[in-house]
């Protein structure tokens, strides 16, 4: 895991949580419309339904409330810029633990009031500087909270993707989140100052190893919109794939982030 060397961003915790409750009321909105139909339609998350990725997304949430629950560790253990890289250890848990709430739970709008409830109630008086036990590594809540932007944004773009039609709003503060946090890890992951990455109106950040950029146009720049950088940075776009369909442009002997990409997988 590539180490977090870069000064973490900070960001408004206010904000974030508004942001939380602001894109999860989104994704319930959404799937409470959903058909019998639509809940059966594949996604491109392996073999996982519509159905087992809308409660996944109530899992992603759930997970605040439920480290809130168990004692707290006597310290953080994972930065901010470290947790993109640390999620995918978890993946054969999380698949096995969907599965099993996605057939626990057929009320899929029950789960969604219950999970939100819970957060409401459990962020009511908890302060962000309390440590919580998640299993990537113990974080701070306004950190952990920060990750949440991130797997509610992702997903939101993953359903919107499966089901034609759906068009699930983004979250603005949400969407800037985790646009920054990845941008931000990227420049963790491919340390240097020879290559600016522009997401705007998001992120702007200097990365790869070469020659420092100090004044005027950089000499490699890479520009993209915020849900294009997200898919390529989960893994949901290929770097090729992007520039063809100019969803990326890209200029300069040091613009090419294929091998950098994606951060999490």
């Amino acid at each position: 895991m590539p180490p977090a060397k870069k000064r973490t961003r900070s960001y408004d915790p206010v904000k974030i949580r508004a942001a939380v409750f602001a894109q999860f009321g989104n994704v319930r909105q959404a799937v409470r419309t959903l058909t019998p139909e639509q809940l059966a339609l594949p996604t491109r998350l392996g073999d996982w339904t519509v159905r087992e990725l809308a409660a996944h997304v109530t899992m992603a949430v759930e997970t605040v409330s439920r480290n809130l629950d168990r004692e707290e560790p006597a310290k953080a253990e994972l930065g901010l810029l470290d947790w993109p890289f640390a999620t995918a250890a978890r993946a054969a848990d999380i698949d096995d633990g969907t599965r099993r709430l996605a057939e626990a739970d057929p009320d899929l709008d029950a789960l969604y009031a219950r999970t939100e409830e819970r957060l409401a109630e459990k962020l009511a008086d908890a302060p962000g500087s309390r440590v919580l036990a998640a299993r990537t590594g113990a974080m701070p809540l306004a950190d952990y909270l920060v990750t949440r932007t991130v797997e509610l944004v992702v997903h939101t773009d993953d359903l919107n993707a499966a089901v034609p039609g759906l068009d699930i709003p983004h979250d603005r503060q949400a969407l800037a989140a985790c646009t920054r946090l990845l941008a931000d890890a990227l420049a963790v992951k491919a340390p240097g100052g020879s290559t600016e990455v522009r997401v705007p109106p998001y992120a702007v950040v200097q990365c790869v190893e070469g020659p420092r950029h100090t004044r005027g146009t950089p000499p490699n720049v890479v520009e993209t919109d915020p849900l294009t950088w997200i898919r390529l940075a989960t893994g949901r776009l290929a770097w090729a794939q992007a520039l063809q369909d100019a969803k990326v442009s890209a200029s300069g002997e040091r613009a090419d982030l294929s091998a950098h990409l994606p951060l999490m997988a």
